[in-house]
């Protein structure tokens, strides 16, 4: 586990955060032991998926394995709950779309009463098992983890952002079918919205939460109904055919309302999801809040944090005056700094995950996140190579994953993992800043110009194997050399100014 970075205080206090279900979640589990009735199933049930939504948007910023530790000790109570719970709303539904005198409702009703005093047993015996004393410490060490993303911060606009993204993805395919898989997923997918908006960005849930409550209502009744539909069709107990139509004509008949209503809400001008969209990051805000995922997930994973915002500052200054000096296409690129930004941060994300080598480590974890918004496949790939080759052992062209790539996007991590690279000799050299590093093209080498950069022996040798990914992308020298100090500037004496008295009356 990495060293938890100090945070910063005032992060607002969230009631209904991470610390706010967890604690319910023991307050409910009681509630359950005293009675498993329906109502107390889902509320158990519904404090238990806002913790495991939470900590599964959590992982996705801080790989520390106390959130999959937590998420793993209730999958079993979950799952236990779940089934019990389905048992106890198909037996709603039966008694409220028939009359007592429908025999098929008789008999389905019978099956589910059966079925659900098995399931209430399991339930309890899971609730009996359950780990309170590991509850209550993952809440205590979780409680701080929490903290790298703040309720309201802009990090907590990215991941929502990202589960908007994710759900309306699935809300356009659901639409284009009446088959049961793809509203069944978009209601998944409105559930991890509706849970990520409610723990980390309070202001927006109390806006939108009866909605997000309705639709996702909604989009529950269709799947019960699904599930009824084909509990019927499985069953034996329906005795005609006449009765197995009726039976599947009422239940389209209410899926096909419900699924209107979601139609109503959903498109159009005043869709809902213009409105929740409207209150997520737009524009120039969606990259500010990608970058505050990533410094998120750098805290969170960094012991050495000050080190690194060192050699960021200086990888960015030496990328600026790379740039302005014309030395090479990549310079140019707008969004190739923004990729060296991203890896310049996230350097010490080996940390996180203890393995033989820190940087495969690092690429593995950063491959396996959720791509930050406005980023593309191949500018993530590249963020997460340049953190791969940033130190240690130098790619090579003819084994490894290395080779596999083109060689534009050899040469692309060449001059990012480079970089990084002459940027911490440069640090090890005792520089302690970015300001004031010039850079100056000749027709066959680069000539770079660094303050406070002293000439000896043990710098040169540091300078020499830090600089030579670097020189390898060039393709030509780059000679470094200390910036020359500004000549000492006299200093005048203050003019005297004579001092006036005032006269008193």
């Amino acid at each position: 586990m990495a060293t938890v970075t100090p945070l910063s205080e005032g992060a607002r206090p969230d009631h209904r955060g991470l610390s706010f279900w967890m604690d319910r979640v023991m307050a409910e589990l009681e509630n359950v032991r005293s009675s498993s009735d329906a109502d107390a199933v889902h509320d158990l049930r519904v404090a238990i998926r806002r913790c495991r939504s939470l900590a599964a948007a959590m992982k996705e910023v801080d790989p520390d394995p106390a959130w999959q530790e937590m998420r793993k000790i209730a999958r079993k109570l979950f799952h236990s709950l779940g089934g019990l719970r389905d048992a106890q709303v198909m037996q709603d539904w039966v008694k409220g779309l028939a009359p007592e005198t429908d025999s098929v409702r008789a008999h389905i009703q019978a099956t589910f009463e059966s079925r659900i005093a098995e399931l209430r047993e399991a339930a309890l015996r899971a609730a009996g098992k359950f780990d309170e004393k590991a509850w209550s410490r993952l809440e205590r060490a979780l409680r701080q983890r929490s903290r790298f993303v703040p309720a309201g911060s802009l990090a907590a606009e990215c991941l929502a952002l990202e589960r908007f993204e994710s759900a309306r993805e699935l809300h356009a395919k659901a639409l284009r079918t009446e088959k049961s898989r793809p509203w069944h997923a978009l209601r998944i997918g409105l559930k991890r919205f509706r849970y990520t908006v409610e723990g980390l960005l309070p202001e927006q849930y109390a806006a939108w939460s009866d909605n997000l409550k309705r639709v996702q209502d909604l989009l529950g009744d269709v799947h019960d109904l699904d599930v009824l539909l084909a509990t019927i069709k499985r069953s034996d107990s329906v005795e005609t055919e006449d009765s197995r139509k009726t039976w599947e004509e009422t239940i389209e008949r209410q899926r096909h309302e419900r699924i209107e209503t979601y139609r109503q809400l959903t498109l159009g001008k005043t869709s809902l999801w213009n409105e929740w969209r409207c209150g997520l990051p737009t524009n120039g805000r969606v990259e500010a809040a990608a970058m505050a995922r990533l410094r998120a997930t750098a805290r969170a994973t960094d012991p050495h944090s000050r080190r690194t915002s060192l050699i960021s500052r200086i990888a960015v200054a030496l990328f600026d005056a790379l740039r302005r000096a014309d030395c090479a296409p990549a310079f140019a690129d707008a969004g190739f700094r923004r990729i060296l930004l991203g890896a310049a941060r996230l350097q010490g994300a080996g940390g996180a995950v203890p393995e033989e080598s820190p940087q495969k480590s690092a690429r593995k974890f950063l491959l396996s996140l959720a791509i930050p918004p406005g980023w593309t496949n191949e500018e993530w790939e590249l963020l997460a190579s340049a953190v791969r080759y940033h130190r240690g052992a130098e790619p090579s062209a003819k084994s490894g994953v290395f080779s596999r790539f083109s060689i534009e996007r050899q040469g692309k991590i060449r001059a990012l993992a480079g970089l990084l690279r002459f940027a911490r000799a440069l640090r090890k050299c005792g520089v302690d800043t970015g300001a004031g590093i010039r850079a100056e093209k000749s027709a066959d080498a680069v000539i770079l110009r660094v303050p406070n950069l002293a000439d000896d022996v043990d710098n040169a040798a540091r300078l020499a194997a830090g600089k030579h990914l670097l020189e390898d992308y060039f393709q030509y020298p780059l000679i470094v050399k200390p910036a020359a100090k500004p000549d000492k500037l006299v200093t005048l004496p203050a003019r005297l100014v004579p001092e006036f008295s005032v006269a008193s009356d």
